[in-house]
């Protein structure tokens, strides 16, 4: 398995968990990953409607939330196998970031409680809460390379273009929001259309800085390692010492 770095020396808001929760949640991985992908089969379902309205060669750009969910499955899938998968790593670190978020802000600020049972209502709030929780075991075990960080950042800088700019086919392929109803048809005129794709917007730039900064301080720590060890005293061939 890859090795994990340290929490220690990570500022808090690029690793908010605490470190017992951190190690708690890598020891029972597999149970996370059952868990996302129990979540990702529910998103499917409750996309349902949406993707059978959607052409197919655009299905890819709906159910942002489940492919958060699933790439964040794989990754840790990946990590406990041995794979190194960078761009992974880095789709599912933005994607519960973003998603995680985004929907908890759609749901209380523009949505509101109406129009959907209480239960599914709370419940979609608090799993993707948790969701942008598990983004931040992601840098333990992967190296946020930069290429991976510009792969995710074009993907779902492209989704963001795609939900809410230009829909390349049909109509815009963001969630859709109970704000844009107008009697049984979608008003993408609507201030909330305005509120949410500047929330999408604003979260994909939140986690491109997040990633790119931990990127920072992970090269900060290597190389700061690698001085430690090459200052470290060796012995000299008549049994002295240098430093």
């Amino acid at each position: 398995m890859v090795a994990t770095v340290s929490r220690d020396n990570f500022p808090l808001y690029l690793a908010p968990l605490p470190q017992r929760v951190e190690d708690l949640a890598l020891r029972y991985a597999w149970l996370i990953v059952a868990i996302n992908l129990a979540g990702t089969a529910f998103g499917f379902w409750y996309y349902r409607f949406q993707l059978a309205q959607t052409p197919l060669m655009m299905w890819p750009f709906v159910p942002d939330s489940p492919a958060a969910t699933l790439f964040v499955a794989l990754s840790l899938a990946a990590w406990k196998l041995d794979y190194d998968v960078e761009w992974l790593h880095m789709l599912a670190f933005f994607g519960n970031i973003k998603l995680g978020l985004w929907t908890p802000f759609v749901q209380l600020v523009l949505n509101g409680p109406g129009g959907i049972e209480p239960w599914l209502y709370w419940f979609l709030i608090m799993s993707h809460l948790a969701m942008s929780l598990q983004s931040f075991l992601i840098y333990r075990y992967a190296k946020f390379s930069v290429g991976a960080v510009a792969i995710a950042t074009v993907w779902y800088g492209f989704n963001d273009l795609v939900d809410y700019f230009v829909p390349l086919v049909g109509d815009y392929h963001h969630t859709f929001l109970r704000a844009e109803l107008v009697g049984t048809t979608l008003d993408h005129s609507l201030r909330a259309h305005d509120l949410a794709a500047a929330a999408a917007v604003a979260l994909t730039l939140a986690a491109t800085f997040l990633a790119l900064a931990t990127r920072v301080k992970k090269v900060q720590l290597q190389r700061s390692s690698t001085t430690l060890e090459g200052n470290q005293p060796t012995d000299k061939p008549d049994g002295g010492l240098e430093s």
